[in-house]
């Protein structure tokens, strides 16, 4: 068959358009999906930067989901690779019947960065609880991780033990939360003491962010179950004497309201020099 004369630009334009629309999409975009990690589905989202020299890991905060980085996701994935994924017993990722322990949360993270193929240096994000357990990881893991960005996070000995929690407050954690959300509290004393008794990191370019409105200890509402005395301020004031603090007019989910503040963070991280 004989292509006219009036045909042959207008394929030339269609190619050319195809092949304009085919560049502009980053190959390295990897859309959220559930991998089976021993047996049990894992929701994850990847981004792949070939160019990158750090992956940026971030874990979500109690109750909450991947979801709340799309905004942060985008401010650094043209600067990182990046990963977010839910928990275990959160949203499409099945739950387990290991304990909700930090040790076992962050050893099932760092299994499943393995088995993506993500390698280390990280850059380590967590937004409330998550952040509690970046701490544990950062300090058993040391040599893999570049730095810490903190979103209001929770810090060692600010919750209480749970057995301590007012009788309304240990009701209500079963009443109204899931089974993994009230077995991740229970933990909370035990993973924060797993941070306290491991070595500093000091070395390592930490951004603290803190909402404005709230105390260094980022808690919102005392349920009674949350310690707010001196020696308890104290001790987490001086858990990173080098790190940066931030002091943000924000929500305590900065990541949704404010995310440029966080992106921001982990872009100074990326950027810092190696110590």
């Amino acid at each position: 068959m004989t292509l006219s004369a009036t045909r042959i630009p207008l394929l030339c334009a269609v190619f050319c358009t195809l092949a304009l629309v085919t560049a502009s999409v980053p190959a390295a975009v990897e859309l959220a999906r559930i991998d089976t990690v021993e047996g049990r589905k894992l929701e994850t989202l990847t981004i792949r930067n070939p160019a990158a020299k750090a992956t940026v890991v971030f874990e979500n905060g109690s109750r909450a989901t991947l979801a709340g980085w799309d905004k942060v996701l985008d401010g650094v994935k043209d600067s990182a690779t990046v990963f977010a994924y839910n928990r275990p017993g959160y949203a499409n990722s099945e739950a387990v019947d290991a304990p909700r322990d930090g040790a076992t949360i962050v050893e099932q993270l760092r299994s499943t960065l393995r088995r993506k193929g993500l390698q280390p240096p990280y850059v380590l994000v967590g937004h409330s609880l998550g952040g509690l357990y970046m701490q544990l990881f950062a300090r058993r893991y040391p040599e893999e991780v570049k730095g810490l960005v903190l979103v209001d996070a929770l810090y060692p000995r600010v919750i209480k033990k749970s057995q301590d929690f007012p009788l309304y407050a240990r009701a209500g954690k079963w009443l109204f939360f899931s089974r993994t959300v009230a077995d991740e509290i229970d933990h909370i004393w035990e993973t924060g003491e797993m941070v306290a008794a491991l070595p500093r990191i000091d070395d390592k370019p930490i951004v603290r962010l803190v909402n404005k409105p709230v105390s260094s200890t980022a808690i919102a509402v005392d349920f009674g179950a949350f310690n707010f005395d001196d020696d308890t301020r104290a001790f987490v004031k001086a858990l990173y004497p080098k790190a940066k603090t931030v002091v943000a007019d924000a929500s305590h989910q900065m990541q949704v309201t404010h995310p440029e503040i966080v992106a921001a963070a982990i872009r100074e991280v990326l950027a810092a020099p190696d110590r």
